[in-house]
C-alpha cells in the first residue's frame, strides 16, 4: 500500500502493540500510533452466549483489543512522528483463540491472535519436552476453521535421533503427512532441516504457535542470526500464565516475509466452533460427512452406520486423531 504524502495520512501494517500503542510500518516509517475515539466506539467484539456481537462500553473492556498484529490500518500523521489509527482494513483472515474467563461467571470473548496471514507454523519438539499431539490438533482445528495453510515443524530430532523413542515420533509424524499437512523435522545443534524451513518461511507471513521451551529461539538463531534472540527479548515481557498478552510483535525476515511468535501457553482454547462443526476441521473427515446413516444428524459417537466410526475401524482414520476430534468437542 502507498503512502499517501500530499496529506496527512498513511497506509500501513501493525507490527507491535503493548498497552494501547502500536507500531504501525508504512512505506517510508515506523509509526508510533493510538487508537482513534471512533474506532473504539465503533469496536464491536464476538463474546457472551452464543458468540454474538458486543460493543465496548467502558474501559474494564479494552483488554479487547480491535487491532491485530498483521492488521493493515489507516494512520493520520502527526508532526512528531506519532500518529492515531483511524481504520482497521477488512482482514484476508485471521487466527484466533478462546480467552480466558476475566472474572468468575463472565463469558469468554474471541482473542484474534494475529490478521493476514500466510500461514500457521506449529511448533513442537521431539523431546524435552515430549509432544503433546493433542494440543497439535488444536492447532489444527484453529486453522481449518480459518482456512490456513499449515506447516508443522519438530525440533530437537537429535535427542531421539536412533533411539527407541524415534520410531514413535516417527510414527506420529506419518499419521499427520498421511492426512496431507506438511512435517519438518529439524535440528538446531545438528543442523537439521534449516534450509528446509528457512524455504518455508521466506517471502510470507507466519505466525509460530507452540509451548515454551519446544526450541523455538534457538531454531529461529539458527535460520537467521539474532532473530530468536530479538523474539525471546519480546516473550518475556508477556503476561505468563495468562490468555490475554499485553506485548506481540512481528518480526521481518532479511529474505523476505516476517514471522509472528506466539507466546508459549498451556492451553489453546478453540473460539466460534460449537461441538457439531469439529468434524470439518478434521480434513480426514470431511468426505465422509452426510454419509451415515443418520446423514448430517450422526455425532459420530455410539450411532449405528456411522461412515467416520466405520473408517476408524478400518484403518482410514487414525483411532488416535477420532480420540482428539472427541475429546475437543467434549472441550467445547
Amino acid at each position: 500500500m502507498q503512502t499517501q504524502t500530499s496529506d496527512p495520512y498513511a497506509y500501513g501494517v501493525v507490527y507491535k502493540k503493548n498497552l494501547g500503542h502500536y507500531h504501525v510500518h508504512t512505506n517510508s516509517q515506523v509509526v508510533l500510533c493510538s487508537l482513534s475515539a471512533k474506532l473504539w466506539k465503533d469496536f464491536e467484539y464476538s463474546g457472551g452466549k452464543g458468540g454474538r456481537k458486543k460493543r465496548v462500553t467502558n474501559t474494564r473492556e479494552k483488554h479487547m483489543d480491535p487491532v491485530a498484529i498483521g492488521d493493515r490500518v489507516r494512520v493520520q500523521l502527526a508532526d512528531d512522528q506519532t500518529g492515531v489509527i483511524l481504520k482497521v482494513l477488512p482482514r484476508q483472515n485471521k487466527l484466533t483463540r478462546q480467552s480466558a474467563k476475566p472474572m468468575p461467571g463472565a463469558h469468554a470473548f474471541e482473542q484474534v491472535i494475529a490478521a493476514n496471514l500466510d500461514q500457521v507454523v506449529p511448533v513442537f519438539a521431539a523431546a524435552n519436552p515430549e509432544p503433546r499431539w493433542h494440543m497439535l490438533d488444536r492447532y489444527l482445528v484453529a486453522a481449518e476453521h480459518h482456512r490456513l495453510p499449515v506447516q508443522i515443524a519438530i525440533t530437537k530430532f537429535d535427542l531421539v535421533h536412533n533411539t527407541p523413542a524415534e520410531a514413535a515420533l516417527l510414527t506420529a509424524v506419518d499419521r499427520y503427512r498421511q492426512i496431507g499437512y506438511p512435517v519438518t523435522l529439524t535440528s538446531a545443534n545438528a543442523q537439521l532441516g534449516l534450509d528446509e524451513l528457512r524455504e518455508i518461511i521466506t517471502d510470507k507471513t507466519s505466525v509460530l504457535v507452540g509451548k515454551s521451551g519446544v526450541g523455538k529461539t534457538s531454531l529461529l538463531n539458527a535460520i537467521e542470526p539474532d532473530l530468536g534472540l530479538r523474539v525471546k527479548e519480546v516473550n518475556q515481557t508477556t503476561g505468563k500464565g495468562r490468555h490475554t498478552t499485553t506485548h506481540l510483535e512481528m518480526f521481518p525476515l532479511a529474505a523476505g516475509g516476517a514471522i509472528i511468535d506466539t507466546p508459549g501457553v498451556r492451553e489453546f482454547g478453540l473460539y466460534g466452533l460449537t461441538p457439531d462443526e469439529v468434524a470439518e476441521c478434521f480434513p480426514e473427515m470431511r468426505p465422509l460427512l452426510g454419509q451415515c446413516r443418520f446423514g448430517h444428524s450422526c455425532r459420530h459417537e455410539e450411532e449405528p452406520g456411522c461412515a467416520i466410526r466405520q473408517a476408524v475401524m478400518d484403518g482410514t482414520i487414525s483411532p488416535y486423531r477420532y480420540k482428539s476430534y472427541l475429546r475437543l468437542k467434549v472441550d467445547l
